[in-house]
């Protein structure tokens, strides 16, 4: 039980991650709060593996790095949906 309330909590940490994201940079992720789900959680690790696990943590995710990589993740993953739309 406690597991599935760990990885419910982590999800949506992920999407308010993933939301954050989105919001800074004025740009909606694909697929909607199951993009933001993703790109807060892809962005989480991306961040934590580059920049390290500073800063206040929930879920097991620092908040900075977090949002940092998810901001990457959001970026790239726009960008290449654009580009793939004018394709």
């Amino acid at each position: 039980m406690v597991k599935v309330l760990h990885t419910i909590w982590v999800i949506i940490v992920g999407a308010v991650i993933g939301a954050i994201a989105s919001m800074i940079i004025n740009r909606d992720m694909p697929w909607g709060w199951v993009g933001n789900i993703i790109g807060g959680l892809v962005g989480a690790w991306l961040g934590e593996t580059i920049l390290g696990a500073w800063g206040p943590s929930i879920a097991g995710m620092a908040i900075v790095p977090a949002i940092v990589g998810a901001i990457v993740v959001v970026l790239l993953t726009t960008w290449l949906f654009s580009s793939m739309r004018r394709s």
